[in-house]
């Protein structure tokens, strides 16, 4: 009886008036070309893309001239994180407080919105636990602004192959990630994050065993494919970190969705990963950056390990791998997210394939086909944009108006 009362006096949820974003070029779901017209959303989508007129009415929001585009999705950040010509990582795990950098992550996920990407995948707290739960949620709920963000906590890494490191032996030392070890560990370790809230998982394939060595394989074959099938058994999909070629060949044979950074992946591993479908996030800006804090001034010849990146990239696009946006936020400021397609669109001779893996490729990855698409019954997530981003990529950085879930979060239209 209380609750049949109680239901009497709920209010249905207020439901915003449709709105009508009128006379921008909107961006067809192809992401190659655009079409002239108006777009009309409703309760948080997109209810129709007609010509100008007929798409019914609305508020209407003048777009004139602009270009619209998706909500741009990065598939790599570190939310908890800022540069490490900032601060150092070692001294942001070590020495900040989780409370600090929560609240930084707040300022920073508001930063990446205004930026125009209304989704990101969080590839871990970077020592902060399960702060990126926390943040999702109170975006979600509405008590912050940010981008739509998918979780992975902690990673997972193998014993000793982590940092901070370099320390007496004597002392146990506070890790960026959660350490396991052999078939039932990683299991586990994948029950836990799972459990706290995860939306991915992420592993280390390889990494650095002692400071100034260079990364070898962590995980063995055995153990990374009980991590994958773990998380399959429990509804999530998988990220490895992997530069060298065996990580990501054991990875690739393990059954990840994608692979970040994959600096030295031979040809062989690449067509692999084609044949099953595995996808590359290159993080071609989080390389520049740390090459650019080491001294590098952006002159030829780019560092090594720079150009054998961009020598993966190419050879992957050549054999027909997946590729999709990944910037390495965290590593570089956050809000300048839009340098990972700058980089890519050079790379690959072309602005559309860039604007695709920040779209329509990263929303597949997502599982996500409501994403990174201008059509009927997506969300309405948009960003309209002061130039032509499929004439010249760097547009992406003029953001005039972001749309999310069909709420303006950011306007900087002239005042009329």
């Amino acid at each position: 009886m209380l609750a049949f009362l109680a239901a009497l006096f709920v209010l249905p949820p207020v439901q915003a008036a449709p709105v009508v974003l009128h006379g921008a070029h909107v961006l067809v779901p192809e992401a190659n070309a655009w079409r002239e017209g108006d777009v009309r959303l409703v309760a948080g989508k997109i209810e129709s893309v007609a010509r100008a007129g007929q798409v019914g009415e609305g508020e209407a929001l003048d777009l004139g001239g602009l270009y619209l585009v998706p909500g741009l999705i990065d598939l790599h950040t570190h939310l908890l994180l800022h540069p490490y010509d900032e601060t150092k990582w070692d001294e942001q795990v070590l020495k900040e407080s989780l409370e600090l950098r929560t609240i930084r992550a707040v300022v920073q996920a508001r930063a990446t919105l205004e930026a125009g990407f209304t989704t990101v995948r969080e590839l871990g707290t970077e020592g902060a636990g399960f702060a990126d739960v926390a943040l999702r949620d109170a975006i979600a709920r509405e008590l912050v602004s940010g981008p739509r963000i998918f979780t992975a906590t902690r990673a997972i890494v193998a014993t000793g192959c982590y940092g901070p490191a370099g320390f007496d032996p004597r002392w146990e030392m506070p890790k960026g990630a959660q350490e396991a070890d052999g078939v039932d560990g990683v299991r586990v370790a994948v029950r836990q994050q799972v459990a706290a809230g995860a939306d991915w998982i992420k592993f280390y394939a390889d990494y650095r065993r002692a400071a100034g060595a260079p990364a070898t394989p962590t995980f063995s074959l055995e153990e990374m494919t009980a991590l994958v099938a773990e998380a399959t058994s429990a509804g999530k999909p998988v990220a490895a970190h992997a530069t060298t070629d065996e990580g990501a060949r054991r990875a690739t044979l393990a059954g990840v969705k994608t692979i970040e950074h994959g600096t030295e992946i031979s040809e062989a591993t690449l067509k692999l990963m084609q044949a099953r479908g595995v996808v590359l996030v290159p993080t071609l800006a989080a390389s520049e950056a740390v090459a650019r804090y080491a001294g590098w001034d952006g002159a030829e010849p780019a560092p090594e390990h720079v150009r054998a990146g961009l020598a993966t990239l190419k050879k992957a696009h050549e054999l027909g791998v997946p590729i999709a946006n990944g910037s390495d936020a965290g590593v570089f400021r956050h809000g300048d997210n839009a340098r990972e397609l700058e980089l890519l669109a050079a790379a690959l001779g072309s602005p559309a394939l860039a604007l695709r893996a920040a779209t329509l490729d990263a929303a597949r990855v997502l599982s996500r086909d409501d994403l990174g698409r201008i059509a009927v019954g997506c969300a309405a997530d948009l960003v309209a944009l002061e130039a032509d981003p499929l004439a010249d990529i760097h547009a992406l950085r003029r953001v005039v108006l972001v749309v999310r879930d069909g709420r303006v979060v950011f306007d900087k239209r002239p005042k009329r």
